[in-house]
């Protein structure tokens, strides 16, 4: 595997792709979150002007109709697919593949049962205690495997109908906030929100999904930090898919959030030839506790639509844990989940020490 660039490495090969491919940009343009997201590429011809592209990514980004959701990919992002040949493993899971277009048997286009148990615009409890409130549907890039690909770029719901069911109900002891990523919200409308959330007497933890650390950590400002500590105790369940996304950016993103006292917690899905072997796994999980993550969850991949391409097989996340188990600390080590459709909720796969 290619060795993680240095913090030297890492801001010269940064500084040349910005004035190679963003010649206009200042370094200032750069350092500011809301310039990446302004200047996300979001078509083939803003792609293929500054990425080399394989024959086959060219093909896919030329047939925008078998798309499953929106292209976005902000300047940051591209610098780090710039770095690596293409069909690269974050190239496969950033850019449209023309096989999104076939749905295998059993994918679903909500395959977590959202809809069906949505109690209030953008709030879905499928636990007893636990609800899921959709701030947005907005992210700083779109994952190509997605459970979320049909609501992915849309408008956001308007949370006042989840506010008031939630105080409502007062069962309700855990609240994760996800969309979209809620981190792509300002200060001042994520500030709202969590106040709003803080509020609610029986809500005692809040929960953050983002890959805002990973996909665009200049967001991860001082003025952000401050502003999640006021609301500890809160969790930022975090999205980190390969070693390459562990540049010095993320690291200096997550380490603004732990000196906030957030802890944080990784989750990755296990992808067909981005992340499923061992060598990549080890690199992965043993460079997030580097960081001060805690690798949580290993996902095999939700039964989403269009998806077949990036879904790797049960028996392989299961002999990359067992060989993982020894070969490094037990804090490296995920729970390796699947989501049952429907709504089901999680069970754990392994890993199991018999063959399967």
């Amino acid at each position: 595997m290619k060795s993680v660039p240095t913090q030297a490495d890492f801001a010269r090969r940064e500084r040349e792709f910005r004035h190679r491919a963003f010649p206009a940009a200042t370094a200032a343009d750069w350092e500011d979150w809301r310039w990446q997201l302004r200047h996300r590429a979001r078509t083939a011809t803003a792609v293929a002007r500054v990425l080399a592209l394989s024959p086959r990514e060219r093909r896919a980004l030329a047939a925008p109709d078998a798309w499953r959701m929106p292209l976005a990919i902000p300047p940051y992002l591209l610098g780090l697919l710039a770095a690596e040949a293409p069909d690269g493993p974050l190239h496969r899971t950033l850019l449209p593949d023309r096989r999104e277009a076939r749905i295998a048997p059993g994918e679903l286009r909500d395959p977590l049962g959202e809809e069906a148990h949505q109690v209030a615009p953008g709030l879905i409890r499928s636990y007893p205690h636990k609800a899921l409130l959709l701030a947005t549907a907005d992210c700083a890039s779109f994952c190509r495997y997605c459970t979320r690909a049909r609501t992915a770029g849309r408008a956001g719901a308007d949370l006042a109908a989840a506010l008031a069911w939630l105080r409502a109900h007062p069962e309700i002891r855990d609240v994760l906030v996800s969309g979209g990523d809620p981190l792509t919200l300002g200060d001042a409308h994520l500030e709202r929100l969590l106040r709003a959330l803080r509020d609610i007497p029986h809500v005692e933890l809040i929960r953050i999904g983002t890959k805002i650390p990973a996909a665009l950590p200049q967001r991860v400002t001082p003025a952000l930090a401050k502003l999640l500590k006021k609301f500890r105790p809160l969790w930022l369940s975090l999205h980190f898919t390969h070693p390459a996304e562990l540049t010095p950016r993320a690291a200096a993103a997550c380490g603004r959030l732990l000196d906030a006292g957030i802890p944080l917690m990784n989750q990755t899905v296990l992808l067909r030839g981005v992340n499923d072997d061992l060598d990549t796994m080890l690199a992965l999980n043993e460079g997030l506790l580097r960081l001060g993550v805690k690798p949580y969850y290993l996902h095999h991949g939700d039964l989403a639509a269009g998806t077949a391409h990036l879904r790797s097989t049960v028996a392989r996340g299961r002999a990359i844990l067992r060989a993982m188990c020894g070969r490094t600390t037990g804090y490296a080590v995920p729970h390796f989940m699947f989501d049952r459709p429907g709504g089901g909720g999680k069970v754990p796969l392994g890993p199991a020490w018999t063959s399967s």
